[in-house]
């Protein structure tokens, strides 16, 4: 069992029970999935990429990366349907704590200048974390990098309220900036 999970089980778990006031422990809420993506116009331009792509998310995330591919053409961004367009990865269970605990812990400190994360999640109780380069891992190697990349980290908790998934996040330790 991660650290992570078990501080959820032993600490925020009945926190939330307690601030919310929950008959059940099936209603208090809890991490589904972690979905990491990176989005990569460039690989219209330069198919190498995407291999590039796929080797940085399998070391950061321990998994096999899926290849993303375009749904339907769009002349004005010279996209035709089925060319691949990104890469992803979700999350679930040992691997998503380890995961969550390492960006909590290690990526997020090694952000220049970092005063927390935004706290605006999307209304649903899910929130989304956009990184601007995947070197704050410290698996990834910088000599081995062909150019630094973004990516978007998806939690879909099963929260029914943005207060309900924020305090989650908090109490796992996401460092949220004070609003």
């Amino acid at each position: 069992m991660q650290r992570l999970q078990k501080i959820y089980q032993e600490e925020v778990a009945p926190a939330l029970m307690r601030d919310f006031g929950y008959k059940s422990v099936m209603e208090i809420p809890r991490i589904r999935k972690i979905v990491v993506n990176i989005g990569m116009g460039e690989a219209l331009d330069n198919p190498k990429a995407i291999e590039y792509a796929v080797d940085d998310l399998r070391t950061i995330t321990g998994q096999q990366p899926v290849i993303t591919k375009a749904r339907r053409s769009i002349a004005n961004f010279k996209l035709r349907e089925g060319r691949a367009i990104g890469v992803k990865v979700t999350l679930r269970g040992e691997r998503m704590w380890a995961f969550l605990d390492r960006l909590i812990g290690v990526a997020l400190p090694r952000t220049r200048d970092f005063h927390g994360v935004p706290s605006k999640l999307d209304g649903r109780g899910n929130y989304t974390l956009g990184l601007r380069e995947q070197l704050l891992f410290p698996e990834i190697n910088y000599d081995k990098i062909d150019k630094i990349r973004g990516m978007e980290i998806s939690f879909n908790t099963t929260a029914e309220t943005d207060e309900e998934a924020r305090r989650l996040l908090s109490l796992l330790g996401m460092p949220f900036r004070n609003a």
